[in-house]
């Protein structure tokens, strides 16, 4: 058997060499090859069964179980994952969402540093309730923050999942009144912590309340104010529903259309020490609310109201970006912006080659949007089309994502949540 060796230069790293052709790796250019965290029991077996065509298969296969345990235990050991903890970033994963979920569905993530699709090896949340395997179908994901995802369903009972480890935490149910909608909810968490924002309410009467994990308690109902000192003008209307015809005729109303996943969707980030969360309200507009100060207020229309487009926010750098996707003199435009505090308007950062979006024109298309650091995931549907795209922000780059089929058989997606895949993501909190 000739030599092979494995040399471990980080927690995320892994270097190998080998010094005879055969069915073994040849070796790399860049010396090293990362590899997945979901696949971390797969890459002993994988090596040790190239070994075995080798040499003596009864020798193999017991060193394949030892190997096996050894490197067991040493994912679960807390030395290795303060290792992991220490790493400060890694290139995000995005948790794609089905346009018809089912719940023996294996998860799809797209893998941003290979560029690929990547199956997890379980099951969402079927281990949870064995004997109601049905009951699962009613939690959908709806926000995400370093290594975990949050799931909720309409009963108000929360999810907390490290979809790399596929660990469960359950959390208490947020009391509240039944009357009061929420508007967003919104996650943040550290290696060993993590909390939830909810927002609830109508324009302008808008609260919101945090659980934390370490307490494993939910807190009470905090009012959120509207601030009335905005150097820019912005519209006072209570976020009413109203209607217009579009071209085409159609009696349109001025409330958006979400997905189920996308309804709460929010951006929370930490702005000069302060907690600012951003959703959009039902009319599209986007409403900023200091969690620190207890505040909120709305920026101006990028669109009037009685225009058709589909809008979505994303993080990028901790920097909220407006995704609008419109359409005018019969071509489409998919263009991001931000808001520029110096000039006091938006400002556009990026915009999709009229060569790409023209596609989009008349297809009356849904647009969903998730960032995670300079990178952000689009998710383009409507009953004629679907398409993935990934977009560098810094340079405006645009790349049309392969479509992705599972078991021979088309997956079709509305959303993506982005996170780290990290197996240290700790659901349970420092207690």
């Amino acid at each position: 058997m000739p030599p092979f060796t494995l040399l471990f230069v980080n927690p995320i790293c892994l270097k190998y060499k080998t010094s005879s052709p055969g069915n073994f790796p040849q070796p790399l250019t860049n010396t090293s090859l990362y590899f997945p965290f979901s696949n971390l029991h797969e890459l002993q077996p994988a090596l040790l069964d190239s070994a075995m065509e080798a040499g003596d298969t009864m020798v193999c296969r017991r060193s394949h179980k030892r190997k096996c345990a050894r490197w067991k235990s040493v994912t679960d050991s807390a030395t290795f994952r303060l290792a992991c903890s220490q790493v400060p970033s890694r290139d995000p994963w995005f948790f794609m969402v089905d346009s018809q979920p089912h719940p023996t569905h294996q998860p799809i993530v797209f893998d941003s540093t290979e560029g690929n699709w990547k199956k997890l090896n379980h099951s969402p949340l079927l281990h949870l309730n064995q004997e109601n395997r049905d009951s699962c179908k009613d939690f959908i994901p709806v926000a995400a923050s370093g290594g975990l995802i949050c799931f909720h369903r309409a009963d108000g009972e929360f999810i907390v999942k490290n979809p790399v480890t596929a660990s469960c935490r359950r959390l208490e149910s947020a009391s509240r009144n039944p009357q009061t909608p929420i508007r967003a909810i919104s996650m943040m968490s550290k290696a060993e912590t993590f909390k939830l924002v909810l927002v609830s309410g109508e324009l302008p009467n808008l609260t919101f309340r945090e659980y934390n994990s370490t307490t494993d308690e939910w807190g009470e109902d905090i009012v959120l104010t509207r601030k009335a000192d905005r150097s820019v003008e912005t519209e006072t209307s209570d976020d009413c529903t109203q209607y217009f015809l579009s071209k085409c005729g159609n009696l349109v109303s001025t409330d958006i259309q979400r997905s189920p996943s996308k309804q709460y969707s929010s951006i929370l980030n930490l702005k000069d020490g302060e907690e600012i969360l951003y959703f959009l309200s039902s009319s599209g507009t986007v409403v900023a609310c200091n969690l620190t100060r207890r505040f909120f207020f709305e920026y101006p229309r990028l669109l009037p109201v009685f225009c058709e487009y589909s809008i979505d926010l994303v993080e990028s750098g901790g920097q909220m970006y407006v995704v609008l996707l419109s359409e005018f003199l019969e071509t489409a435009s998919l263009r991001v912006w931000t808001w520029d505090d110096g000039i006091q308007s938006w400002r556009q950062t990026a915009a999709m080659p009229p060569s790409m979006s023209h596609k989009f024109y008349g297809k009356k298309l849904d647009i969903n949007c998730t960032g995670a650091g300079k990178e952000m995931l689009v998710c383009v549907n409507s009953g004629q089309l679907c398409s993935y795209l990934m977009c560098n922000l810094a340079k405006n780059e645009w790349v049309e994502l392969p479509e992705c089929n599972s078991n021979q058989e088309g997956r079709e997606f509305v959303c993506a949540f982005s996170f780290e895949p990290r197996i240290e993501a700790s659901i349970w909190g420092r207690m």
